[in-house]
């Protein structure tokens, strides 16, 4: 009998228990650690910060599924990782504490035979000065409680433009240097846009994006080269003429550092210190690894085995400039090389380095996106990492015929802006690969272009609309959902 360990209940952990569950006898193990007791569909959180969606509907409990799929389950959050375990414990551990119920407080040491690391990020406001979800008219759509806070904040301003006539400001973007998700700030900034029509205010917003990007549409992929119907163009096109055919302004180049009560400070490339002032704001933070510690089995410190940031993976993470970044440093099984039997998919592995350019101001801050962290390579990721784990269970051995780089996968982003089936529209990207391949698609900007396309219209918003059902149908692990890709 195995053991298999996931640490997270995520789109990462949760893919990759259910697979697990699905093609291993129950004579395994199979238990999820995590201090969540939900699941939530990520994606559209937008739709909750923006109050067309309620929690609820992004949401399911995971204790009752995992109790009917016979996975196990506990609610718990890790405290440290002890790979080859310790003087009293001959098996490797995480040692975890519970965080609900009766045995709060308590910890106790999880052995396994194959562990999973699908902890995803630390959402790191504290980075930013002053960057706390529900203070100084500041809001966040990472989780489906921010995102409800988002919502009643961004209506009561509403409200308050439609009782008193004021004009206002409202600043979407990023938050901090080098924050990744430009896409999910993208999509919100066009949801509020569609709101703010709707409610007959539109007039009375000045909306603006602030970026760290460089330029428009990078997303922290360095931008792309689309095939968009007939023609060819920069992402950075398309997302100016969507800008501008709605009236939003942006500010680019720009590393926010603090945030007092409606008033950003940020600093360009420039090297200029500048403010911009608001009374609505929703601005991503940083992402950071959660800080684990780990130990060998005489307790001796380890942690620089295992985490640089996030868990160290089969990366090529040699310092080199830019110009000397190829897509095979990007990791292809997600086995930390000092550990064979521990594995990162989704979120939770370090990244090689950056996709965008790196950039400084002229002051040396670092002011560029870090690599874009989604849920469609968290799935596939995930699910790779289940198989090899399957195939090394049933061969004895430890097998790693699954890979998968980011470097030969594609990726599909889809900003829908308003709600319902008539009503609403769809800004789609999907690009292949994520990582450019500037050798093998050096004269289309690293990416190909059969696969890296753009659209705008109704349909984006049914395919968007249509994948929330879908991927929830799939997480509570219905009949044949297995079927769906991930």
């Amino acid at each position: 009998m195995s053991k298999i360990v996931i640490l997270g209940a995520g789109i990462a952990g949760h893919t990759a228990a259910a697979h697990l569950r699905r093609k291993l006898s129950k004579e395994h193990e199979v238990l999820v650690v995590s201090p969540n007791r939900n699941y939530q569909w990520v994606p559209s959180n937008i739709w909750v910060g923006i109050g067309r969606m309620k929690v609820k509907e992004v949401i399911f409990p995971l204790e009752p599924l995992y109790k009917r799929k016979g996975i196990g389950y506990k609610q718990a959050q890790v405290i440290s990782f002890h790979p080859e375990g310790d003087t009293s414990e001959a098996k490797p551990y995480v040692l975890v504490e519970y965080v609900f119920g009766e045995r709060k407080g308590i910890q106790e040491k999880i052995t396994y035979d194959f562990l999973i690391n699908a902890t995803g990020p630390k959402l790191a406001f504290d980075m930013t000065e002053g960057l706390i979800p529900g203070t100084n008219k500041t809001f966040s759509v990472c989780t489906y409680d921010h995102a409800s806070h988002a919502s009643t904040g961004l209506h009561d301003l509403i409200r308050e433009i439609k009782t008193t006539n004021k004009k206002a400001k409202i600043l979407i973007g990023t938050g901090h240097a080098k924050a990744t998700c430009q896409g999910a700030a993208f999509e919100y900034i066009l949801n509020v846009e569609k709101e703010l029509v709707k409610f007959g205010v539109r007039d009375k917003v000045d909306l603006t994006w602030i970026s760290n990007e460089y330029s428009l549409g990078d997303f922290g992929m360095d931008g792309m080269l689309l095939s968009y119907g007939n023609n060819i163009m920069k992402s950075s096109e398309m997302v100016e003429m969507v800008f501008e055919d709605r009236g939003i302004k942006w500010i680019l180049g720009a590393g926010i550092n603090k945030i007092e009560n409606g008033i950003a400070h940020y600093e360009n490339l420039e090297g200029e210190y500048k403010t911009e002032v608001f009374d609505f704001a929703m601005l991503i933070p940083a992402f950071s690894g959660h800080g684990f510690k780990a130990f060998d089995k005489n307790n001796t410190d380890i942690t620089e085995k295992l985490f640089k940031g996030f868990m160290i993976v089969d990366a090529d993470y040699s310092p080199k400039p830019y110009e000397e970044w190829t897509v095979q440093d990007w990791p292809e099984t997600y086995q930390n090389p000092s550990y064979p039997t521990i594995f990162a998919p989704g979120i939770a592995f370090a990244p090689p380095h950056s996709i965008s350019k790196p950039r400084k101001s002229k002051n040396g801050t670092d002011i560029f996106p870090s690599p874009p962290r989604t849920g469609m390579p968290s799935g596939i990721t995930a699910k790779l990492v289940a198989d090899n784990i399957i195939d090394s269970i049933k061969s004895g051995q430890i097998t790693l015929h699954h890979k998968g780089s980011m470097g030969n996968m594609g990726a599909a982003c889809i900003a829908s802006a308003g709600f319902g089936m008539t009503q609403g529209s769809g800004i789609s990207i999907t690009t292949f690969p994520i990582v450019p391949d500037y050798i093998k698609y050096k004269n289309t900007h690293g990416r190909d272009l059969k696969k890296t396309f753009g659209d705008i219209g109704l349909a984006g918003h049914w395919v968007k609309l249509t994948l929330h059902y879908a991927f929830l149908y799939k997480a509570k692990m219905k009949p044949f959902w297995w079927l769906i890709p991930e």
